[in-house]
């Protein structure tokens, strides 16, 4: 349970923060060692039904579906509902990044000893620490650490090559917040796991963070407003001027050396796209993949159909210091080399419709750094891609004969395989970087984003057979749960009356409303249609507090609308 006001953690002193970064060597991560007992996984992350699922890193198999991870839903919601900061972004979330649905598990990670699992939660603006062994088996007590961010929503996070660390951006706040993943003890201080330890800034929306393989650096990007529009360089046939791309905010490519959080160099991509010849493209660094030497970063931007290579090393184009960003020039190192365009599926598409801002939504490299994977999120298609030649084989429905609805993220995992999220499809791919052959189509749960490697137990996985998954997605069980997860796609207000826990006038004022709405669309002609959120907000009965909140998310509706019309 977490307390209705916003709460900050205190940060540990400097003198035992400079202890925890150094106080053993750093462990790159690896496959599991059968002598510990453990198993190769990945689990997926079915971000709007709330639940995880679990498959064999090696076999492929399906172990474990419908893993719920958000089993304090109720209460959630409920805090929300009474809180109106909170839940003025519980609706801006489910609107705009969540298109109409309540994100509820964006990234995962599990501990090296296989017992928890880290998981942020994009609408509740946290990050909780899960029991794998008491959530496989659907009890409701499976949460045994939660930590809140500063702000309002949760998103990627990175997990350290030794396995201690983990990263946090805190979407609304410019910053990056680190939590521990063990339990120890570093010069007589104790830490727990999902003790914060410290924080570092970034621009607006801190995105993707990736640490080197020795741990000493992280790669990090900030995406801007991804929600409002003016990233893209025109409008239709309109150029949009500086000041509309600068609503988006911020956004910045940046190194941070681990030992001290130091902002070691900071690059607008936009700018140095520009001096590559490449200008009008986005500063927005979307996914990105690094290379085996950690010389060269891939990287998507906002409205591209491909990605670009940028050499870190390489002299800057014009060898002038043209920007600074919050007082940190220009490196004199930093280069892009080559942007890589792919086929455009959607040319016809308004800009506005992307989901997200996202042309392209996930990038990954094999470890041997020859080949990259590429999520064509808009062109319904994944990509295999040769590194030295940029040939690429693409995969999608006709080609596979299975549905590649909305790529949404990809991974490397073991054995030289590449992982694909679709997540308009409920469903996962697993391609062979060396044959190119397509190795598995599993079904998951709705909308599936991040796919990471983990470890779970053998003896927890051999405990699984013979029982049935859960397929229900979480609070089904619980009638006033259910209603409320059935209207998040159109505006509702977040509420559960489970527990008592909510006004029950405001409950039933709410839900009047939606179905006068109901009543009232029944009646309306084809292409009549408009949002639940503008109907309950504009009728007089609806209560002035529900109307002052969804009026915030109008816009942000109507793009959804526009989008998937």
């Amino acid at each position: 349970m977490r307390a209705t006001t916003r709460r900050t953690t205190a940060l540990l002193g400097a003198a035992l923060v400079a202890g925890v970064v150094s106080s053993s060597p750093v462990a790159t991560a690896s496959e599991a060692n059968p002598r510990d007992g453990l198993r190769d996984v990945m689990f997926v992350g079915n971000n709007w039904s709330g639940n995880a699922s679990i498959v064999d890193a090696h076999s492929l198999t399906m172990l474990k579906t419908g893993i719920d991870l958000v089993p304090d839903k109720s209460q959630e919601l409920a805090d929300i509902q009474k809180t109106p900061d909170r839940l003025a972004y519980f609706m801006l979330i489910q609107q705009g990044p969540g298109e109409g649905h309540n994100q509820y598990v964006d990234d995962m990670f599990t501990t090296r000893n296989g017992k928890y699992l880290a998981v942020s939660r994009p609408s509740f603006g946290d990050v909780v620490w899960i029991d794998i062994a008491k959530a496989t088996a659907g009890r409701r007590d499976s949460i045994v650490r939660e930590q809140s961010m500063d702000g309002y929503r949760t998103d990627h996070m990175g997990l350290s090559p030794d396995g201690r660390r983990l990263l946090v951006s805190d979407s609304t706040e410019r910053q990056v917040i680190e939590f521990s993943m063990v339990d120890e003890t570093i010069g007589g201080r104790r830490i727990r796991m999902g003790d914060r330890l410290r924080t570092f800034p970034t621009g607006e929306t801190p995105h993707e963070s990736n640490y080197t393989d020795d741990g000493s650096r992280i790669f990090h990007a900030s995406i801007g407003k991804v929600y409002t529009p003016g990233d893209d360089a025109h409008s239709g046939p309109v150029k949009l001027t500086p000041a509309q791309d600068a609503i988006k905010g911020d956004r910045w490519f940046q190194v941070v050396r681990n030992k001290d959080f130091k902002i070691l160099q900071r690059w607008d991509m936009g700018k140095e796209l520009a001096e590559s010849g490449h200008p009008d493209m986005s500063s927005a660094v979307r996914p990105m993949a690094i290379s085996p030497d950690e010389r060269f970063i891939y990287y998507q931007v906002s409205y591209f159909h491909g990605f670009v290579e940028f050499d870190t090393q390489a002299p800057d184009r014009n060898g002038k210091v043209d920007y600074e960003t919050e007082g940190i020039p220009e490196p004199r190192r930093g280069a892009v080399k080559r942007v890589v365009e792919l086929p455009n599926r959607v040319p016809d598409m308004p800009l506005t419709q992307y989901v997200n801002d996202s042309a392209h939504h996930g990038l990954s490299m094999n470890s041997a750094g020859t080949k990259l994977c590429v999520a064509g999120t808009m062109d319904d298609y994944a990509a295999i891609v040769d590194r030295t030649s940029l040939k690429y084989r693409l995969y999608d429905t006709k080609s596979t004969g299975h549905y590649y609805g909305k790529p949404y993220w990809t991974t490397e995992g073991l054995d030289n395989r590449c992982w694909i999220s679709l997540s308009d499809a409920d469903a996962v791919a697993v391609l062979d970087f060396r044959t190119g052959r397509e190795l598995a189509y599993l079904k998951v749960g709705d909308h599936p984003q991040r796919v990471r490697h983990g470890y779970v137990s053998n003896a927890l996985v051999r405990s699984w057979r013979g029982n049935k998954s859960v397929e229900e997605k979480p609070g089904t069980d619980d009638p006033a749960a259910a209603l409320l997860e059935a209207e998040s796609s159109v505006g509702s207000v977040p509420q559960d009356a489970s527990k008592g826990e909510v006004d029950p006038g405001t409950l039933a004022e709410a839900g009047a409303a939606l179905e006068r709405t109901r009543a009232s669309r029944s009646h309306r002609a084809p292409g009549q249609d408009v949002s639940l959120v503008s109907d309950v907000a504009q009728d007089p009965r609806t209560p002035w507090l529900v109307v002052a909140f969804l009026g915030g998310v109008g816009l942000l509706a109507a793009r959804r609308r526009r989008r998937v019309s």
